[in-house]
Order: C-alpha cells, then structure tokens, then sequence
C-alpha cells in the first residue's frame, strides 16, 4: 500500500526537522550563531488521470485530473542570518558586529574563514586572535605596554602608549556576500566562502553599508527559544499523525487480505 511508504517519508522528513531544531536550541548561548531552518519539497506525483486530456470529440478537457503525491523529502537547512541580540561583557577585546559583515580569520591551511564572534585575544606576540589562535585578517598587533585600547565603530584600533600618546595600531576590515546563507559552516564558529555565497567584498566598518564595530559586546545567537519550542512541538504532531497514517495503512491491508 502507496500510504506506507508516503508517510514513511513525512516521519523521516520530521526527524530531520527535529535534528536541525535541536542544534538551534543546543547552540542559544553559542557567540554569533546562526539559526537554521528546515525547508521541505514534495515528492514527485503519479498521474491516474491527467489534466488537460480530451474527453470527447467535442473537444471537452479534464479540468484538474488526478494526481497521487509519494510523500516528501529535505530540500534545505537554510540559516536565517538576521542579527542577534548584543550582551555587554566589558571586555575590551570582545567586538560585536552591528549591522552586515564577518570578521575575517586566517585559518592554518591558508584560506580565509568568516565570523560574526568578535571574542579575541592576545597571544604571545600581541596578536589579535580567535580563542583558537586564528589570527585577525588584516592582521593586528598590540605592543606589549599598550594601555587603553579603543576600537572605534569604524574598526580603528588605538592605544595608549608609555609616553601617553595615542597610537594606530591598525584598521578591522569585514567582508559581506551577496548571498551570506550560502556559506558553508565549518564548525568553531566559522564560515566559508562557497559558489553559492558569491566572492567577499571588504571594506572598513560604518562605511558603504557594511555594519560598525561595539567593542566590549559580543553578538549572541539569533535563536527564540519560545519560536524553537512551537516548532518542536508541531514537528512532533506532525510524525504522531504520519505515524498513524501507517498504523492505518497497515490496519486497511490487513483486512483487505483477510478479505482474500
């Protein structure tokens, strides 16, 4: 029976569903994450009758005819790139993005890697980096007796120096895509550029459209946990009666070959 096998595929469709809402809720305290979504097709329809064929000599067409669907399939995980909620840390080092772009990192095999987690730190050569050792793209130093770090909207690093002058210690520089939901997550917060993202464009924070920079916030997941729950629960109602559309499949074949 066509139903079984129809409505195996919704279960299947659900878990999915419930995987991907899952790692939302598993990363809501996670630094610049972006939610996904769970996007789904129909599969592909056997016509028993089909529109559009003539019924007589007359001329006269099947008005809408019959089409049996064969269930439904996972057609995307997209990410919703809308911007999260900023959180004060009062860190110094700790930069949110406000508005469109990544940071970019320099990761150890050479290519360029994207996020929106602003949490560096210094290593041991005063280097701007992620809590990985990634270094900052362009790259920043900040001497050893740096005092009073500033980092303006416009990604403009300053210090103090020890005679009290203030110095320029480098410029932050984001990259933004044409199509930002088509990088691909690599895990440790990081994106890559892809076909489907289109090539980076850079350029300096505040400027050209690209988002400022907030030093002492850090730009928290975009996920609502109330919004993640409705989901959760619909998607479970949604394989309860998938799954008894099964139970009932199976309970009609049984007495139609008890019949026989």
């Amino acid at each position: 029976m066509r139903a079984l096998y129809t409505a195996a595929t919704g279960m299947k469709a659900q878990e999915y569903n419930v995987e991907v809402i899952s790692n939302n809720v598993a990363n809501m305290r996670t630094t610049g994450y972006k939610k996904q979504r769970a996007d789904f097709q129909d599969l592909l329809y056997q016509n028993l009758r089909r529109m559009g064929t003539e019924t007589s000599d007359a001329g006269t067409i099947v008005p809408t005819g019959i089409q049996i669907g064969t269930g439904v399939k996972l057609a995307s995980t997209g990410r919703v790139m809308s911007q999260g909620s900023m959180e004060n840390t009062g860190k110094e080092l700790d930069i949110a993005i406000r508005g469109e772009g990544f940071f970019q990192i320099q990761l150890p095999d050479g290519t360029t890697g994207y996020t929106r987690d602003g949490s560096f730190e210094r290593d041991q050569n005063g280097q701007l980096v992620t809590i990985d050792g990634y270094q900052l793209d362009p790259n920043i130093t900040i001497p050893e007796n740096t005092r009073d770090l500033t980092i303006a909207p416009t990604g403009k690093v300053q210090g103090v120096d020890e005679a009290g002058a203030t110095v320029d210690l480098g410029q932050i520089q984001l990259a933004r895509f044409v199509n930002k939901a088509g990088l691909e997550a690599i895990g440790d917060n990081l994106f890559l550029e892809t076909d489907a993202s289109g090539a980076p464009q850079t350029g300096n924070p505040n400027e050209d459209g690209y988002g400022s920079t907030q030093q002492f916030f850090l730009e928290m997941a975009n996920v609502d946990a109330v919004t993640e729950i409705a989901d959760l629960i619909s998607a479970q109602r949604a394989y309860e009666m998938n799954s008894k559309v099964i139970q009932a499949a199976d309970q009609m074949y049984s007495t139609t070959t008890q019949i026989r």
